[in-house]
Formats: structure tokens, sequence, C-alpha cells
């Protein structure tokens, strides 16, 4: 008979630095699926529309021109809400396309009817963990922006593990931008310390220079 430590399977990378006992530990995730009834409009918006605009999600990398029908610009959208600040950027910068991530469905309903309202045709979305997007679909320096509005500041000490702005993702999103491409991280919430919402304001080796604080509010990082 064979002894239970030459059955149990060897750690794979993603069980790397997992407490002892834990094969299979579970991802921190920056966003909780909110509940949310999906109304009618929104309904009718993924029928019409979902099957153009919403992307599958792939571990593969994405090939934008097939997606968008065309090549030019790609900016990142992380996390769009309901859609309306990332309808109105789409509509007036029509020469650039928009890949936007978002888990909650009654928000990629109402981005979808925005979508369909206003003839928008240089937006896609998938509805799907940005991060494993990032990794898994994004090749590097693939990218010529990434939005960030508002994400979760998580400002409770015991969640902040849970932001999404860390080091880690900093890093991950500086390889895949082009040379001369630009993060821009909107927030609501001012912290003791601006670094400890948005974590990347000090030199480090994946964003070599400070970012430049945008002059229109000193919570929003470009």
């Amino acid at each position: 008979m064979l002894s239970a430590s030459s059955t149990a399977p060897a750690p794979g990378p993603a069980d790397a630095g997992a407490p002892a006992g834990v094969a299979h530990p579970k991802t921190i995730k920056s966003f909780v699926r909110r509940a949310g009834r999906t109304t009618t409009g929104q309904a009718k918006a993924f029928a019409e529309y979902g099957a153009r605009y919403v992307l599958p999600y792939a571990a593969a990398p994405l090939d934008a021109a097939a997606a968008f029908g065309r090549s030019a610009p790609l900016v990142l959208e992380i996390g769009f809400g309901m859609g309306e600040a990332t309808a109105h950027i789409a509509r007036v910068r029509p020469q650039d396309d928009f890949l936007c991530c978002e888990v909650h469905e009654p928000g990629v309903g109402a981005l979808l009817k925005r979508i369909g309202e206003q003839g928008l045709t240089n937006i896609r979305i998938l509805q799907h963990d940005a991060v494993e997007v990032i990794d898994h679909m994004l090749a590097p320096g693939s990218l010529d922006g990434v939005h960030i509005f508002f994400p979760d500041p998580w400002h409770k000490k015991k969640h902040n593990k849970r932001r999404l702005i860390q080091p880690p993702l900093v890093a991950k999103l500086a390889a895949r931008l082009k040379p001369g491409g630009y993060l821009h991280c909107a927030t609501d919430w001012q912290p003791p310390t601006p670094s400890r919402c948005c974590r990347c304001s000090a030199p480090s080796p994946c964003w070599p220079t400070p970012p430049r604080a945008m002059p229109a509010s000193p919570t929003t990082v470009r």
C-alpha cells in the first residue's frame, strides 16, 4: 500500500506559499460579486449586443485587431461600474479602442445599453476578473493606456490586502504598457497618505519615475 505522502499531488505554482495543509488556497480578490437586479432594458441589451461586444475569457493572448475589427490604440479599463464614464470617453475618443473589465452583471448590461443607444463601436467587454485578463490575455507592450476609476479603497486595515492598486499589479500593468503609455487612476477616497491608496507614487523598477499628479485633482494619478 502506498503511503499518504506518496499519493499526495505535488504542489503547483498556484499553491506556492500556501499554508501547510492547504493544497489549493483561495486567491484574494479585489472585488466582491454584488447581487443586483438586471433591468428589462439591460437584459434586452445583453440579447441584442452581447454577442458582438462581450468577449469570452480565454487563457490565451487576445488578438485585439480581430476583436475590434481594426488596428487602433488599445486602452484597458478595470471596473467600469455602470459604464457612464466609459461610454463618454469612448464617444469622444473614437480613434481609440477600449477593452473594459467588469464582473457586475447589471453594470455590463448598462454599458451594453449605452453602446446601443450611442452607436459606439470601439468598446469590447470582458465580464471577468481583470487580474486574470492581464495575466493571460494581454501581452507585454500591448496597451497604450490603463484606466482605473474609483477602485474600492478597502479602507479597513484587515481588508488592505484586497486593494487593487498594489505594487504587483502596477508591475504587471507597466510591463504591458507600450513606451509612452499611461496609467490613469482616480479615487474619491483620501487616505492619510496618498501612497496608501495608489501605491505607485514612488520610483520603482516597474515604474522608474514618479507618476505626475493631474492638476485638476490631487487624488488623480497619471
